[in-house]
């Protein structure tokens, strides 16, 4: 099991300086597992992860920028202590195409564990993208976790189906459905018959075999009644992005109560968090460079942005106290996208959320409802 695993100063954990030790062991090289650490009156709990995405988005370059900065930037984070990096997918924007950078960043990494957030499978078909998927984490020693999506209404959902040539209806079917077919491909048995309600396949050959028996994780980040149900039923990991923490307490009980109905109460399951983050020393949190930042990434003004995804601004203290009350409603893997327009503001970036890790560690719970898991599934999944 493999752990899935920007700011004025220039970070010091650049290419070439000693890999920081405040990241935390991988999951999965045998020998290594989840890293506890002491909590209150010495009771035991699992320590937060820290995830960033790297700068994949054309949006982020700037004029000049070469985009094989993105491998020296996860180099980058990789040394400063973090625990994954993530990159985004999407058909609306110019970007990195999400599975061909990670090959790349598992190329100069060795640690770290490589994730989509999130991948959107509708936009390849699903026999090839069983491959591309299994080449990836066979290329990074069993490093890849997959957050998958379906997509949403409107302008950031259907004209991207459309692109791809891929009916829009039921499309959340033909997402289980496609996680599903993966699974039996990554087996490396055949031929595969698979006859879903969305998906058929008639005598596949037999795929080609992932790196760890099963394949790799694979998360699922909606927060709708019906996606907490499947989350919890089906998939090894939940990577939401609510506004409100107690939203995010409510539906973590929602998936683990889905899962025990499911006779999955066991299984390892990781509850992970996407959300926007800013270090900055303004007094007003920022509120001129989050603006930018939600027009420039999402085209959207920071209000309506900020209703719909979590946000969490200020100085160092600041940030602390919000991601601090996602992880005492659960959270154990913080996956922060840096809200700065451009590359050359990421290394102060960097540096100042690696150095967050202690304090969020302290905010983590004595005695949790539920002891947060490994990320990869292991033979667990059932």
């Amino acid at each position: 099991m493999t752990r899935v695993s920007t700011g004025e100063n220039p970070a010091p954990g650049s290419p070439g300086t000693a890999p920081s030790t405040a990241s935390r062991p991988p999951e999965g090289a045998a020998g290594h597992g989840p890293g506890p650490v002491p909590g209150p009156q010495g009771a035991r709990t699992e320590p937060v992860r820290l995830g960033v995405f790297v700068p994949s988005t054309a949006a982020q370059w700037g004029p000049g920028t070469d985009p094989r900065e993105v491998l020296a930037f996860g180099v980058r984070a990789e040394r400063a202590g973090f625990d994954s990096l993530w990159v985004t997918d999407s058909l609306l924007t110019p970007r990195l195409e999400a599975l061909s950078t990670l090959a790349a960043l598992a190329a100069v990494t060795e640690r770290v564990t490589l994730g989509t957030g999130a991948l959107l499978p509708a936009l390849r078909t699903p026999v090839q993208a069983a491959q591309t998927i299994a080449s990836v984490d066979l290329l990074s020693g069993g490093r890849l976790v997959l957050g998958v999506g379906a997509g949403f209404p409107g302008r950031f959902g259907q004209p991207v189906y459309a692109m791809a040539g891929t009916p829009w209806p039921r499309r959340f079917r033909r997402l289980d459905e496609t996680v599903e077919l993966w699974r039996r491909l990554w087996a490396g048995d055949g031929p595969v018959t698979y006859h879903g309600e969305v998906l058929r396949f008639d005598d596949v050959a037999p795929g080609t075999r992932t790196f760890r028996p099963g394949g790799p994780p694979v998360w699922l980040g909606g927060a709708t009644p019906a996606a907490l149900a499947r989350t919890g039923r089906l998939y090894d990991g939940w990577l939401p992005y609510p506004p409100d923490p107690a939203d995010y307490g409510a539906g973590l009980a929602a998936v683990r109560a889905s899962a025990a109905r499911a006779g999955r109460g066991a299984a390892p399951f990781s509850p992970a968090l996407f959300v926007n983050v800013l270090l900055t020393g303004a007094a007003d949190g920022g509120q001129a460079a989050l603006e930018a930042y939600a027009r420039a990434t999402y085209g959207l003004p920071l209000a309506q942005m900020a209703s719909i995804q979590a946000l969490a601004a200020g100085t160092p203290e600041a940030v602390v106290d919000t991601l601090g009350r996602y992880v005492a409603q659960g959270a154990r893997h913080l996956v922060l996208r840096p809200a700065v327009p451009d590359m050359a503001a990421l290394p102060g970036q960097l540096e100042g959320l690696a150095a967050l890790r202690p304090a969020l560690d302290a905010s983590v719970p004595a005695d949790p409802p539920v002891v947060a898991v490994p990320d990869a599934p292991g033979g667990a999944r059932r």
